[in-house]
């Protein structure tokens, strides 16, 4: 909530790293998720379709935001077999 504060005041752009999928389709416009390994590269781009302001708790009732987080998880759990360009309905 802190973070979100932050950037709603300063407008600033930000890349943050994070293992949390939550706390990443919370925060994010977009999450670039990595392939395993010391080579990694970008294994996909979500885009997070939801407004800003964002309220966390409001946001994370929704479907969009199962169906978000449910992309991910399956990147994460099946990197080869994700849909590629996943672009989550809003």
């Amino acid at each position: 909530d802190v973070l979100l504060d932050v950037w709603s005041s300063s407008g600033i752009t930000a890349i943050m790293v994070t293992h949390d999928v939550d706390e990443a389709v919370v925060l994010s416009d977009r999450i670039v998720m990595m392939t395993n390994g010391p080579a990694a590269t970008i294994g996909d781009v979500l885009t997070i379709p939801f407004a800003r302001p964002r309220e966390r708790l409001t946001l994370m009732e929704t479907f969009e935001y199962t169906e978000c987080r449910d992309a991910v998880i399956a990147f994460l759990q099946h990197p080869s077999e994700a849909p590629k360009s996943v672009k989550a309905k809003g």
